[in-house]
């Protein structure tokens, strides 16, 4: 018995000496509370003054960004592994090297904001409060996803963000609609309208600027520019890349998207302009995707694999940040190293759930038809199947 109890003693007293080690490294560092850092200028169209080109960046808010790109990044790398493995089918655009994208925008608006996205939505999810469990186990079709398994990678939803859409393009006007919604309430929130270089030709997105700039809508049209539509490059497809004059008589401009702090600063002066009442503005956001388009394709058909390396060693947005807090003392290599070990850690769970997490049955498919609404009869493949509704 004093065996058995000496060797528990011992495994609770080991425990308590090993699990603060990490903890007192941090807290023995002697971290700075904030830093100033200079910010690429932005190019402007038909504006006298733009975002300012320099910053403060918080600890904090530091470590906030950094753990949510990393998160947002090994899921993706996740997503990709499980797509492989075939537990993901169909269509899966993934967004590993535009995470600066998503956080910084996020950042620079309110929760009560409003956010609506073309296909490659992962990372907006994520941002937007959707957990990694349920992001993966909507990817898998599962229960558990945030869509209860009928939505799947183009079609994931939260409170104020209204999903990936999975027609190029379709977002613009829908945007514009949540834009006037928001003018119409008179709340001051406003509407984040993102699309890619490759829906920047759409004629829908030109309609979505006229009645936007004449109604003078509370709405941030975003160009995610990440240089390639699908396979093909801008210069390719468009005979001005300048996407950020697109809107000819709406003000715009031009931003480093690979840098989260430079997304951040230009969000707040494009949200500040919007709500002032002086109608929509346009932002391109110069970015890169390490994925091929969706993963049915292999990425490097049509760019050579050398330039996703260049990319990477010099502009990651992971990195950029990582080595900012560094170099000023905001966080410690160690410390970053262990928000790496917990984001793994929760990913890994998060698939595991994704995967273990049964399908919704057949008799589900005719829910949540409308939000609100008594239960009701739906026709299935013919007349002779029914299925019920429930809101």
């Amino acid at each position: 018995m004093r065996k058995m109890l000496a060797a528990a003693l011992s495994r609770v007293l080991s425990g308590v000496l090993q699990k603060p080690s990490s903890r007192v490294l941090v807290a023995s560092c002697n971290y700075s509370k904030e830093a100033a850092f200079e910010i690429k200028k932005c190019d402007l169209y038909l504006l006298e003054d733009g975002p300012p080109v320099t910053t403060v960046l918080t600890r904090e808010d530091g470590l906030k960004y950094y753990k949510m790109m990393q998160t947002i990044r090994r899921m993706e790398l996740k997503a990709d592994q499980l797509y492989k493995q075939k537990f993901i089918r169909g269509f899966c655009h993934l967004c590993d090297g535009q995470e600066a994208c998503c956080v910084g925008l996020e950042a620079g608006i309110n929760p009560t904001d409003h956010v609506i996205t073309s296909y490659r939505a992962h990372g907006f999810c994520c941002t937007r409060g959707l957990t990694v469990r349920s992001i993966l186990a909507e990817l898998t079709g599962r229960r558990g996803g945030c869509a209860k398994g009928k939505g799947g990678s183009m079609h994931m939803y939260s409170k104020n963000f209204y999903g990936g859409n999975g027609i190029v393009g379709a977002q613009g006007p829908l945007g514009a609609g949540i834009a006037l919604a928001c003018k119409y309430k008179g709340n001051s929130e406003i509407t984040l309208t993102l699309y890619g270089d490759g829906a920047a030709n759409q004629g829908q997105i030109f309609e979505s600027y006229n009645m936007a700039a004449l109604w003078k809508l509370p709405c941030i049209f975003i160009c995610e520019n990440n240089r390639y539509g699908m396979g093909t490059a801008i210069e390719r497809s468009s005979a001005s890349t300048d996407y950020y004059k697109r809107g000819n008589f709406i003000p715009g401009l031009r931003v480093d998207g690979m840098d989260v702090l430079c997304v951040r600063e230009a969000t707040k002066f494009a949200a500040d302009y919007c709500r002032s009442g002086k109608g929509p503005i346009v932002m391109e956001l110069l970015t890169y995707r390490y994925h091929g388009h969706s993963m049915s394709d292999p990425g490097v058909s049509y760019r050579t694999r050398k330039e996703i390396h260049n990319v990477r060693n010099k502009s990651d947005p992971i990195m950029l940040l990582k080595d900012k807090m560094v170099n000023n003392k905001l966080a410690s290599i160690e410390e970053l190293k262990e928000i790496d070990v917990e984001v793994k850690k929760e990913i890994d769970d998060a698939a595991q759930f994704a995967t273990m997490d049964p399908e919704p049955s057949l008799e589900e498919i005719g829910h949540h038809i409308y939000s609100s609404s008594p239960p009701f009869e739906v026709r299935g493949a013919n007349q002779w199947i029914k299925f019920k509704s429930i809101s």
